[in-house]
């Protein structure tokens, strides 16, 4: 009956939290309980201490978003790295693993640099394919870094400490990073030796970037450091106070809006007063979806842990999986999936009450299954046939989505090499925490 519920408010194009609050009525009412429970339950979200550093996080990584970090993340990245073979690469990577990491939305991110980086590429003799697929997957790399909100939010669906979780997510997450770098070197060297260095203008894209951009055309390091170190110090400051005990999650988010404001409108006077309504509206948009979906998923939840679902869930599982090496491998694949067909912040909220303690069955830490289950999400993002990562590319770059999907393979072969590699090697993610 609740499936078939759920269904045809999934056909007739129901928002997910109305599908999923039905589906917590429909559960207690079928069980003789009082359907008012459902608001109670709903109402608890409110509880969560670490609930208001979502909003604050969101709001810095959309000020940032709409000022000129991107450009300046790139010029001082390009200055530092651009002399390495496949330098221009590899900063690709390092800047969208940073706007990521403070936006939380890789297609933000693919938006906001594709623009600077693509045509770049293209100009310093990198091969359209190999530029078209390392900015597609690199959209996503930043969620496993501080001050992710994917981390938040599992954080706080999962019950697992915030500050654990930042720590586990920087070797995992520079493992991905530094792979895709690898890459960038290996392709960099063929395209120096495979190539005269005469400048080519790129074609079928329509962004102003000057025809003399190429490799070599970097700007002073200095002076690109120093336009650049204000939004470079951010998250130093974010994660050095976490850490040292000295402020608490949320109170780090509040922090970080108070710091963009003074750089953004201070500083480099990018954005005014007139702007701060927009982007604010533009931010509680994003962070009321998750709100209101994590408090329907929240009763729903609590119906599914009363009704033992979980625990009968975790008995069948175990009855015909009953080594973990083949569970983890089976969990890899259910959310790759998952994160080819369902936004993140969904899937969060959705999925984790499921999975958990299947997974705590199986003896696996709440914060390792976190990691696995982000590093899943982000790398589905651009998996094929449906990963939104490549349809996003597809518009913002002007090419086919069967290019896209060809460019981005080998990228996606990486990744996975290294999704193997934190999902096996546990202390990669714990060694820091333990």
């Amino acid at each position: 009956m609740t499936t078939l519920a759920a269904l045809t408010l999934a056909l007739l194009g129901s928002p997910l939290f109305i599908i999923i609050a039905a589906l917590a009525v429909v559960s207690f009412v079928g069980e003789g309980i009082d359907p008012t429970v459902v608001f109670i339950e709903m109402y608890r979200v409110s509880d969560m201490p670490a609930l208001s550093a979502i909003p604050l996080f969101a709001l810095t990584g959309f000020l940032l978003a709409e000022s000129g970090a991107a450009r300046r993340l790139v010029d001082m990245s390009n200055a530092l790295l651009g002399w390495l073979p496949g330098g221009l690469g590899i900063v690709a990577v390092v800047v969208c693993a940073l706007l990521t990491a403070f936006t939380g939305a890789s297609g933000m991110t693919i938006v906001a640099v594709g623009g600077l980086l693509f045509p770049a590429l293209l100009r310093a003799h990198y091969p359209e394919g190999f530029s078209l697929g390392l900015l597609t997957t690199s959209g996503s790399l930043g969620l496993l870094f501080p001050p992710s909100i994917p981390l938040i939010l599992y954080g706080i669906v999962s019950g697992t400490s915030i500050e654990d979780l930042f720590v586990a997510g920087i070797a995992p997450g520079l493992l991905l990073v530094g792979l895709l770098c690898i890459y960038c070197v290996v392709i960099g060297r063929r395209q120096r030796a495979s190539t005269s260095g005469v400048v080519q203008p790129a074609v079928g894209l329509s962004v102003d970037v000057p025809a003399t951009a190429t490799a070599e055309a970097r700007p002073p390091a200095w002076s690109a450091l120093r336009e650049g170190i204000w939004e470079l110090l951010l998250p130093i400051v974010v994660i050095t106070g976490i850490y040292s005990g000295t402020i608490a999650v949320s109170e780090a988010a509040a922090l970080s809006v108070l710091y963009v404001l003074v750089v953004e409108m201070a500083v480099h006077r990018e954005i005014t007063w007139r702007h701060l309504p927009g982007i604010i509206h533009r931010t509680m948009v994003l962070v009321g979806s998750i709100f209101v979906i994590l408090a329907a998923a929240m009763a729903y939840t609590n119906f599914m842990i009363d009704a033992e679902i979980p625990t009968r869930l975790l008995g069948y599982i175990q009855l015909h999986v009953s080594d973990r090496l083949v569970f983890l491998m089976l969990l890899n694949i259910f959310l790759l999936a998952v994160g080819c067909m369902i936004d993140m912040f969904s899937a969060l909220i959705v999925v984790v009450p499921l999975v958990l303690p299947i997974a705590k069955g199986f003896g696996i830490d709440p914060v390792h299954l976190g990691i696995i289950f982000l590093t899943n999400l982000e790398i589905g993002y651009s998996t094929p046939p449906v990963g939104l990562n490549l349809f996003i590319a597809s518009a913002r770059f002007e090419r086919p989505i069967l290019s896209v999907y060809r460019a981005s393979i080998p990228f996606l072969l990486l990744l996975l090499c290294a999704l193997l590699i934190i999902t096996y090697v546990p202390q990669l993610s714990l060694f820091m925490i333990d």
